[in-house]
């Protein structure tokens, strides 16, 4: 055996072992892509619930209003008492 057959045979096995690693590493890449994207997925829908979820602003000022006249229909009867 002479010395070209061993450094060929030892970089051989080198790029073996570094074609799994990186074949390992591309796995492991993928892998992290499809949870990434299934996150982004979970987060999106949670992001549908909450803004389905708000009062929008006509809806809340349509309750003061009815609120501050049940207020006034009490201030008015404590008046009235009030004079009596």
């Amino acid at each position: 055996m002479d010395f070209q057959t061993v450094i060929n045979t030892l970089l051989g096995l080198v790029t073996f072992f570094v074609g799994i690693w990186v074949r390992g590493l591309s796995d492991s890449m993928k892998e992290l892509k499809d949870t990434d994207s299934h996150l982004a997925d979970k987060v999106q829908k949670i992001e549908i619930l909450v803004v389905g979820g708000y009062i929008r602003r006509d809806e809340i000022e349509k309750m003061i209003g009815t609120l501050f006249q049940k207020l006034d229909k009490i201030e008015s009867k404590l008046y009235g008492k009030a004079d009596k």
